[in-house]
């Protein structure tokens, strides 16, 4: 069923990727997009896909993306009725939403009070355990560093330390000996009030080894929440998502009811009304522990719109302004169908500790073809600035089962190209081809404990022979020579930074440069 525009024009608070995607969206929806810039994003992919554009002047998070007054003032500026903060910045923040709100405008989020009921670990914890979801052991209370220990040694080793405020892995600690507790904590405390200004820390038992599985859901303002199901974020480096995927292969529908009506009996009881995702870790036994709730657009949405068939920022536009889901979600068969994967590509290098990287992007060349999805923010010519999160893309493939959207991923990875900075696209290849990948033997330390698929040449190729191959294999017919296609040649996929898949090509493509 077609619904009219909700709103004419709605601005979104956020930059890179997630404001292409939203743009895209607003497009489809008959509404105008309006895209606000730091000076150094003046160009960037964000900007140039917007119908309008406001400068906020100056270059940092804080004097940009984050100040409340420049986005509400560009807001009004550009006539915008709505916001969409996407994540990340203040997407998660009650207080901007609650502006939005005064200044009469639409927060495409849920409400501030829904925020501040789920927003913080301590609060999430305290609403479940209100809620009869199951949580593990542990405090919802800082009681001080000496009282935070005293319960860790109570609950018995390992813990976890957490920041109450914290999203993103930071001010997270594992914590396995008891004489570590006070440094881990004294560090997650350092970290979080650098990073949330806020130095509040909760202790719970670790669930070790564990999974990673996440619930979408998505409320309406007529008290109606629905489950979209499960995503598997087990692959993760110091507790950041690395791959993501639908639905899990550990998870059957038994399982997958379970968690959902916990996470729906969660969210009604706040209140909830527009995207977020409860996150659960999963023990070896099918046995599962609540972790938090992100109260925003998850990165990895894609996966869940890719197996479920609904567009999560369309659902988010029209229940923001007053849609009912029993009418948008109407005649919709949301069983998960086939399988989805996603890849994060940052501007950093593993092979190398992980440094993040920044500068001119001399060349991007990102896959086509059936199956596949790429939500980028950047073009061949733009300059990574290196100001903000190392996010460049995201790769995400579909197919009718997981065997075939691991060899389709690893074949698209094959197929990318951003050259001119590191980035982690080998990386990301040699764990969608590792046998514990492909078997789905997932656990969230298994990064930790395989610190060799963050391994690579010690000097990758330069760039114009990483570029001559890209050129080789894009105009060379499939199965030909010099680099053409097959899971062994073409070499695009280390065109970021040098893989070994490219390796025993180059020679004759060093030819070729040195021929000009």
């Amino acid at each position: 069923m077609a619904l009219n525009p909700p709103f004419r024009r709605v601005l979104i608070a956020n930059r890179g990727e997630i404001a292409v995607r939203i743009s895209r969206g607003l497009r489809e929806l008959g509404i105008e997009s309006v895209a606000v810039h730091s000076d150094v994003d003046e160009r960037c992919a964000h900007v140039l896909h917007a119908d309008h554009a406001i400068p906020l002047g100056g270059d940092s998070a804080a004097e940009t993306y984050l100040d409340f007054d420049k986005i509400l003032a560009a807001c009004k500026r550009s006539g915008a009725e709505a916001i969409h903060p996407g994540y990340g910045f203040l997407s998660e923040n009650s207080a901007f939403a609650r502006a939005v709100r005064d200044a009469g405008l639409t927060f495409i989020g849920p409400s501030p009070e829904a925020m501040d009921r789920l927003g913080s670990k301590k609060a999430a914890r305290e609403e479940a355990l209100a809620a009869g979801v199951p949580t593990t052991p542990g405090t919802e209370q800082d009681v001080g560093d000496q009282g935070l220990i005293a319960v860790a040694k109570q609950i018995g080793m390992p813990v976890m330390v957490k920041a109450s405020a914290g999203g993103g892995g930071r001010g997270m600690r594992l914590v396995e000996r008891e004489q570590d507790l006070a440094e881990a904590l004294a560090a997650g405390r350092r970290e979080a009030k650098a990073s949330f200004g806020d130095d509040r820390m909760i202790v719970e038992r670790a669930v070790f080894p564990a999974r990673h599985i996440e619930i979408q859901l998505i409320g309406d303002r007529h008290g109606h929440v629905v489950s979209l199901h499960e995503r598997e974020c087990s692959v993760q480096r110091r507790h950041q998502k690395v791959l993501e995927e639908a639905p899990s292969a550990v998870v059957d529908e038994a399982l997958r009811q379970r968690m959902g009506e916990c996470a729906v009996a969660l969210a009604k009881r706040v209140g909830y009304d527009n995207a977020g995702t409860a996150e659960f870790l999963l023990d070896d036994q099918g046995r599962f522990y609540f972790l938090e709730v992100n109260t925003r657009l998850q990165v990895e949405h894609p996966v869940t719109e890719l197996v479920t068939g609904v567009d999560l920022v369309h659902l988010q536009v029209h229940v923001a302004a007053g849609g009912r889901l029993e009418q948008l979600l109407a005649g919709k068969d949301l069983r998960p169908r086939g399988h989805a994967i996603e890849a994060r590509i940052c501007a950093e290098s593993p092979e190398q500790g992980y440094i993040p990287a920044s500068g001119l992007l001399r060349l991007v060349r990102e896959p086509e073809g059936p199956g596949l999805r790429v939500d980028s923010g950047v073009y061949t010519g733009w300059d990574v600035p290196p100001f903000y999160d190392s996010m460049l893309a995201k790769l995400i493939v579909w197919a009718p089962d997981r065997a075939t959207a691991c060899a389709r991923l690893s074949q698209a990875l094959r197929d990318t190209a951003y050259l001119g900075i590191p980035t982690n696209v080998d990386f990301l290849r040699r764990i969608v081809d590792d046998t514990a990948f492909r078997s789905s033997r997932l656990r969230t330390d298994m990064l930790k404990l395989r610190p060799e698929l963050a391994a690579g040449p010690q000097e990758p190729p330069e760039d114009l022979a990483l570029a001559a191959a890209v050129l080789c294999q894009a105009v060379a017919p499939r199965g030909a020579g010099g680099g053409g296609g097959g899971s062994g040649g073409g070499g695009a996929g280390g065109a970021s930074q040098g893989s070994t898949a490219v390796w025993s090509d180059l020679a004759g493509f060093r030819l070729f440069e040195g021929s000009r």
